[in-house]
């Protein structure tokens, strides 16, 4: 799993960013152009684990928000499992790396809902959400605290971990095994090794305007979106390429958010080969996918996440400068920058919105399946929509395990998504409809009808077939399907736990 990247980023999906290793992932197994996550970071982890709407484990929101109600603890509940906690009674032996972010608590001493405690016999990464490249917050392995080494990189020591892991186990068990890589790259903070930056030099000279026109193109030419596929406007908060002032801090930003990719594809690629000498890639299923939209998050040094858990100083002693309002250039330890707005609207080319919200732009991951011996056609796309709840019933099914109804004497609450082991051989899903929630935005998908709304707009409704860019807004026209998708959306709402928006 990458962590805030666009849709479009890859080149599998038509983005500028060389990426090999997913190219060959891409050519060899199975893209799917309508797949949907849960819009930011907890939530789509929620329920990439578990297999529910991510209300329905305790993670409506955020780890850290303010706790109201069993859909908003902040904390996985003992209604859910996780895939390793189901996979463990099947025989396999289960690993995680990376950043596990559905634990309200990043303290050693209350580890209830870390990795080891849900189902996991190895884990080597972060319990927060984001934080330096270089020197990583609440880096563990299993419960123990970890302090990184010098010149140390999150990224690659996420790769790394997961090619030993994978190393040590076929040395020392013959069971089958999981495992969820969960990187941080290319999230905030702006922080890449020169040799990758280097790599993504000149990329994008010509300006988000202009790329996100050629990303498009390219993304039609790669069967990614229809021939007919409109470009959403550019963001009304964004100026034209040509009026940008200092377009060489600009371009910095996005190389160095390209460099992070770099980075995250050579380390799958050590995962690849890992598999590859052990014998084990022809009947390993592989998925790669992102956890929301590109992110238009920006921040300076009185930005309440900073206050909370932004630290002075590199391991150097060197004073960290937060925010992208400077002139400092981004990639370095002693940096703390996004990439912003700007770059995220080409991210998420040719759709609307980011990270946060519901519409197709927040929403919207680049998914690819590779599996040798289950995909019939390599290289091939698959078009029907499909929803991050689906990846636990398709592991399971994969398996060949059983989900439970009960777990340490709990009741499990039942599973929500489908397998999606017949779209392998491109056999159609079944009909449903796919909702979501984050922070009052909303959506509800049926058939080719979307409607969405932002937490402090009016619900919008469009024709996805014809209309993916969310552009033409026809709830004035079919005043019944809204009035039924709204009906169908407060029925899952009430049935989830889904709460309304707190009164100001």
């Amino acid at each position: 799993m990458a962590d805030d990247m666009g849709f479009s980023d890859i080149e599998p999906y038509g983005g500028e960013i060389h990426t090999p290793v997913l190219n060959s992932l891409a050519s060899n197994g199975l893209r799917f152009t309508q797949f949907y996550n849960g819009a930011r970071c907890c939530p789509t982890r929620a329920s990439l684990l578990t297999g529910l709407y991510a209300h329905q484990t305790g993670i409506g929101h955020m780890v850290n928000a303010t706790p109201r109600g069993p859909g908003y603890l902040g904390d996985l509940n003992e209604q859910c499992v996780t895939i390793a906690q189901v996979l463990r009674n099947e025989g396999y032996r289960n690993y995680m790396v990376g950043k596990w972010h559905v634990s309200r608590s990043l303290s050693s001493s209350e580890i209830h809902n870390w990795p080891i405690q849900r189902g996991f016999d190895k884990f080597y990464g972060t319990i927060t959400g984001a934080g330096s490249y270089y020197d990583p917050a609440t880096l563990t392995y299993n419960n123990q605290p970890l302090t990184a080494p010098d010149k140390y990189y999150y990224t690659d020591a996420i790769s790394d971990s997961a090619s030993a892991f994978i190393n040590q186990h076929i040395a020392n068990y013959s069971n089958p095994f999981f495992m969820y890589v969960s990187y941080t790259a290319p999230h905030w903070p702006l922080h890449a090794l020169k040799e990758d930056i280097k790599k993504n030099e000149g990329l994008y000279n010509s300006g988000w305007d202009l790329l996100r026109q050629e990303r498009l193109t390219k993304m039609i030419d790669l069967g990614i979106v229809k021939n007919n596929q409109i470009l959403s406007p550019r963001d009304e908060n964004i100026v034209p390429w040509d009026s940008v002032e200092n377009k060489s801090l600009e371009l910095k930003k996005m190389e160095v958010y390209a460099a992070q990719i770099t980075s995250m594809d050579k380390g799958i690629g050590r995962i690849v080969n890992t598999l590859n000498k052990m014998n084990a890639l022809d009947n390993t299923l592989f998925i790669f996918l992102a956890d929301n939209g590109g992110c238009a998050e920006e921040f300076s040094h009185n930005t309440a996440w900073v206050r909370r858990y932004g630290p002075k100083l590199t391991k150097e002693n060197k004073e960290i400068v937060y925010g992208n309002d400077n002139n400092m250039v981004p990639g370095t330890a002693d940096t703390y920058q996004s990439y912003g707005r700007n770059w995220a609207n080409l991210s998420n080319t040719p759709f609307r919105y980011y990270k946060h919200y519901v519409h197709e732009g927040g929403i919207s991951t680049p998914f690819i399946v590779h599996w040798p011996k289950k995909i019939k056609k390599p290289g091939s796309l698959y078009s029907q929509p499909a929803h991050i709840i689906d990846i636990m019933p398709t592991v399971i099914e994969a398996a060949n395990a059983s989900y439970p109804k009960e777990h340490k004497e709990n009741k499990i609450t039942p599973i929500e998504g489908v397998s999606l082991i017949k779209s392998f051989s491109q056999t159609d899903l079944e009909d449903r409809t796919l909702y979501w929630e984050h922070e009052n935005n909303r959506a509800v998908r049926k058939g080719k009808w979307k409607l969405v709304t932002t937490w402090d707009g009016s619900w919008e409704l469009y024709n996805i077939n014809s209309d993916r860019a969310e552009k033409n807004n026809l709830a004035s026209e079919y005043p019944n399907i809204v009035e039924e998708l709204i009906m169908d959306w407060e029925a899952w709402a009430w049935r989830t736990g889904v709460l309304p928006k707190p009164s100001e």
